[in-house]
């Protein structure tokens, strides 16, 4: 019998397990230490599971001992872990509701650190030994599923392994109700304590708040299905010794698909195994993967990846400032102060580029240069030296700015146009 979800659930596995590990480096910098393990320990399960799923598509052989060694005990912790990391979340947020000075030191920050990563990490590892006391033999290999690990169900069973989630679960829970109690009755320091702490906002506790919770409401009744389960499904056997627990450790047991899809019980138990990873990671990036601070993270990422390609994001473009073009300033450099004579009239002439030639320096003008503002006197008019007037067919036009207004009138031509001394004109301009 083929596997109706493949290959759709190692792909979806792959895609969840990259998704949810999306937003680990900015929960690194927070120290939130109870999310970043919900974040790797759910990554993991999800790895391990589409791993199984590729290898033991259609198949229920041995191929990898060592591995199913391994791929059984993390699934023996990932059962305890992701509620673990849920209550870690639950109770750094019931600390918080509760605190009593709006600062904390780095000391107290550390310390709550090294309880939660114990409480993360401790108690998964500490499952896998517990249930190796109870584990009939090695591990089973069921086709299409992959390796999976195997509790014998005796009575020590159910204190040292199976009941653990729903435990933790419980207290998770606890936390929550204490939570949303301290909250609604110191709410104004509550606010007061969040808006001094910049890795922590409002809304980010509120969200925290709500994965917990979603995460209590999911592998809690899961849990407490797979111990009811077992207690009414198959017959519970008395504990007797380690040595009659271990008597047949090396055994493997393999079932193919066509056996034991015929049990309904056996395919629902499997499924919410398989599928609950997964959907604590969509669960989780649906809370935290759309947030102020992740859109803020894509984009500082996209940009890098964009800088790296020297490609134009959108972002670089819509935030890049604005470049007026704007016309170029024919300012002249001022003079030194000069004061003229009564008896001389002033005058400031403004030439254009095109009418001017100098026979002393050069042949042609430089259209780079500017001209200065010069100051002329009736009794300069008879130099020896003078512009040459231009032919009447030139297109430019010369213009005499008038002494008092400064309004622009045409030059005269011809004989009546005036010749201008060069004598206190600058070098530059000679």
């Amino acid at each position: 019998m083929s596997d109706p979800t493949y290959p759709a659930f190692p792909i979806l596995t792959f895609f969840a397990a990259v998704l949810v590990l999306i937003p680990l480096p900015w929960h690194l910098q927070s120290l939130n230490a109870g999310t970043c393990l919900f974040m790797i320990w759910t990554a993991i399960a999800c790895i391990n599971l589409g791993i199984n799923s590729i290898i033991w598509h259609s198949n229920a052989i041995d191929w990898a001992p060592v591995w199913c060694d391994i791929s059984s005990r993390i699934i023996v912790a990932v059962a305890v872990a992701i509620p673990a990391a849920s209550f870690c979340i639950n109770r750094r947020l019931y600390m918080i509701a509760t605190i009593q000075t709006v600062s904390i030191t780095r000391a107290e920050r550390h310390r709550a650190v090294i309880i939660d990563l114990l409480i993360g990490i401790g108690i998964p590892l500490l499952q896998v030994v517990m249930q190796y006391v109870v584990s009939g033999h090695r591990y089973d290999i069921f086709e299409d599923i992959g390796c999976y690990p195997f509790t014998y169900n005796v009575t020590l069973a159910y204190p040292l392994s199976v009941v653990w989630p729903i435990v933790i679960g419980l207290a998770s829970a606890v936390y929550c109700v204490l939570t949303l109690r301290a909250f609604s009755k110191r709410r104004a320091q509550f606010s007061e304590f969040l808006s001094s702490k910049t890795s922590l906002s409002p809304n980010r506790y509120f969200r925290l708040m709500a994965l917990a919770t979603t995460e209590l409401l999911c592998t809690t009744p899961i849990s407490l299905y797979g111990m009811i389960l077992n207690l009414t499904a198959s017959h519970v056997h008395p504990w007797i010794s380690w040595e009659d627990t271990h008597s047949n450790y090396s055994k493997v047991a393999q079932y193919p698909a066509l056996l034991w899809r015929m049990d309904r019980s056996s395919v629902i138990g499997f499924e919410m195994t398989r599928w609950a990873p997964f959907a604590c990671a969509l669960v989780f990036f649906a809370f935290f993967g759309f947030a102020d601070e992740a859109r803020r993270n894509y984009r500082q990422a996209l940009s890098a990846i964009a800088k790296l390609l020297r490609i134009r994001t959108f972002y670089s473009w819509r935030s890049a400032p604005s470049k007026v073009e704007s016309l170029p300033s024919f300012v002249a450099s001022p003079l030194p102060p000069y004061t003229p004579s009564p008896s001389k009239s002033r005058f400031r002439l403004l030439m254009s580029s095109s009418s001017y030639s100098s026979t002393t320096k050069t042949d042609s003008y430089n259209p780079s240069l500017e001209l200065p503002v010069f100051e002329i006197c009736k009794s300069d008019l008879s130099a020896q030296e003078s512009i040459p007037e231009t032919p009447s067919t030139s297109s430019s036009h010369t213009f005499i700015l008038s002494p008092h207004n400064d309004q622009i009138s045409p030059m005269p031509s011809g004989d009546h146009r005036p010749s201008i001394s060069l004598g206190n004109l600058p070098a530059e301009a000679r």
